[in-house]
């Protein structure tokens, strides 16, 4: 057998050693392919940790339970039941004082008598009464005569709706004149009705409101 040139000798080593580069290349990929697996989705995560946990609400505050209420409703009423608060009534006869009161007892000659009431509610509740003056009635009397009248010439009277507290008394703030002469509704305009005699006569003033009148008169002299 002819012997081989040197050249061809060293182009057998390389593609030996070519061939064997190449299989130790096929050897690796097949190997990482083997382990990697980059085609397979990977594993699902499984919570090892708080920090894998759910996220929290950030405000820190629980949800409440279904069977809770969010904003609980007191057992107790703050304000009483309107069913259950008594009602102020009308005030009734026989719990109701009404008394004339004069700012004198003796009035020098031209001096005019000036008119009060008092209210007493001798009741144990509280009661309203109608006080406005178209409920005032002021009697002048002199034995059986009458003198003078408040309502023959009033004008414009008025109602007042007030609460009477029980076992207290009232009294009118703006008293009622008498001019010292006779009223009539048929002389309000006339200036020179007739005068109460003086000189120590004796006269019996009388009231009535909202419907109750004074159980006893006021006697004043007039001078």
């Amino acid at each position: 057998m002819p012997r081989q040139s040197a050249a061809v000798y060293r182009r057998r080593r390389l593609v030996v050693f070519l061939l064997i580069l190449a299989l130790i290349a096929a050897i690796g990929t097949g190997t990482w392919l083997a382990i990697a697996q980059p085609w397979s989705p990977g594993p699902t995560p499984t919570k090892t940790s708080e920090a894998d946990a759910d996220p929290v609400d950030p405000s820190g505050t629980p949800t409440p339970d279904a069977t809770e209420s969010a904003d609980p409703t007191p057992t107790g009423s703050a304000s009483p039941n309107p069913s259950e608060t008594p009602g102020i009534v009308a005030c009734e006869a026989p719990d109701i004082e009404v008394t004339p009161v004069t700012d004198a007892d003796t009035y020098a000659a031209g001096v005019l008598p000036k008119l009060s009431i008092s209210l007493l509610n001798k009741g144990s509740q509280d009661c309203t009464i109608n006080v406005g003056s178209s409920k005032q009635k002021f009697t002048v009397t002199s034995g059986s005569d009458i003198w003078w009248q408040s309502t023959d010439c009033q004008t414009e009277p008025s109602d007042m709706i007030v609460t009477l507290t029980a076992g207290k008394s009232v009294s009118s703030s703006a008293p009622v004149v008498w001019d010292r002469t006779r009223s009539s509704v048929d002389t309000c305009d006339e200036k020179n009705r007739p005068r109460a005699p003086g000189g120590g006569s004796s006269y019996h003033v009388a009231v009535s409101i909202g419907g109750f009148e004074s159980t006893a008169s006021k006697q004043i002299i007039l001078r």
